[in-house]
């Protein structure tokens, strides 16, 4: 599905999961025809019993629910609760069960994150099914509304009925209901960005090309920064160019401290070229955005080699001056709640550090080599 931008759309962001959660309840609970879900990481506990108590009683009242989850995300899942979603109705899929004759392929996971409900308001971000986020982890969420849905409708289906999803079977509408009238009122031109692993790397090539636009900004904000070489020579040229390139990345109570290692043995190559980096202090952040000017992409993806090349994922790209004033009031906020990384006090590191990161990045280089 080559991505297309679509006017006429309305793209909402909710920060914080003391306020996604609720509206993504609520959403479960209004819905009159369809809950369409789709997710990485859930455990059982009490975040996921509140998500499935809603589908539950969607189901009920006679709501077709469809549910993909990945089959490695989902292992801490339990038994219980999945029987509970089958013996309420609800439709249950796993993507890419493990198969040892294929351990390569169990390499392939489905990031993605999407809440659709009745095929016209879709939700997405970076959010999990995990009791984190219940005042320990930061996320984001945007909520889309117009025909950009459509494109949500058309990647869900698709996966529904792919051979890589295994479970229950039944049908499901890809037709997206006729749009009410207060739809010509929306002003946002927003597309779906999707990647499909090795075969499709469409949410890379974007954010490349993207990013070599850039004029006055170039404003990155991921848990897990694990830029390719590539990546690492086109924002280290554009901030020689003179524009203004920040990298906000999760800071202590990383949740894979391993991964926070291997990214900073890099951040000397970029302090260098003139890149400001902060470290979030307060608590462990987990969303994932970049601005380009007033261009934004947001969604699942993270800014390292398991989202931009092995994984299915999935972001909103919008290009509006206000969304992006939003994102940029979020990103400055969470910036002054930063540990700055200096250039002069990161080479005094001790050596015990400079050994950590150079341990994770041999395992991420072994990793990112893996085809």
């Amino acid at each position: 599905m080559e991505p297309t931008w679509k006017q006429g759309n309305r793209i909402t962001l909710i920060p914080d999961s003391e306020r996604f959660i609720p509206e993504l309840l609520g959403a479960i609970d209004k819905a009159e025809e369809s809950v369409w879900f789709e997710q990485y990481l859930i455990e059982s506990g009490r975040v996921t019993r509140r998500f499935f108590d809603a589908m539950e009683r969607a189901a009920q009242r006679g709501v077709a629910v469809h549910v993909v989850l990945d089959s490695f995300g989902a292992v801490s899942l339990g038994q219980r609760d999945r029987e509970r979603l089958s013996s309420a109705g609800v439709a249950l899929r796993h993507y890419n069960p493990f198969m040892m004759r294929r351990l390569r392929r169990n390499l392939n996971r489905n990031h993605r994150k999407l809440l659709l409900v009745d095929r016209r308001v879709a939700y997405t971000g970076g959010y999990c099914l995990t009791d984190d986020y219940l005042g320990d982890w930061f996320d984001v969420v945007v909520r889309a509304e117009g025909p950009v849905v459509e494109d949500w409708i058309r990647l869900f289906a698709d996966l529904w009925e792919s051979s890589r999803t295994r479970g229950d079977k039944g049908a499901i509408d890809r037709e997206r209901p006729a749009a009410s009238a207060s739809v010509r009122e929306w002003e946002m031109p927003a597309r779906l960005v999707h990647n499909e692993g090795p075969s499709d790397m469409s949410i890379r090539h974007s954010l490349h090309q993207r990013m070599g636009t850039a004029r006055q900004r170039l404003w990155m904000y991921t848990p897990y920064f694990l830029p390719s070489r590539q990546l690492r020579k086109l924002i280290g040229d554009i901030a020689r160019r003179g524009v203004d390139v920040r990298l906000l990345v999760a800071g202590k109570g990383h949740d894979h401290p391993s991964v926070r290692y291997a990214g900073q043995r890099h951040f000397g190559e970029l302090l260098d070229a003139g890149i400001h980096i902060y470290e979030y202090q307060p608590r462990f952040t987990h969303a994932k955005f970049c601005l380009v000017d007033d261009w934004v992409t947001v969604g699942s993806c993270n800014f390292d080699h398991w989202s931009l090349h092995w994984n299915l994922e999935a972001n909103v790209e919008v290009e509006h001056p206000g969304f992006a004033a939003e994102l940029t009031e979020l990103f400055e906020s969470h910036m002054g709640d930063s540990k700055p990384v200096r250039l002069a006090e990161w080479s005094q590191r001790s050596s015990a550090q400079r050994y950590r990161e150079r341990f994770a990045a041999l395992i991420s280089t072994w990793l990112a080599g893996l085809r």
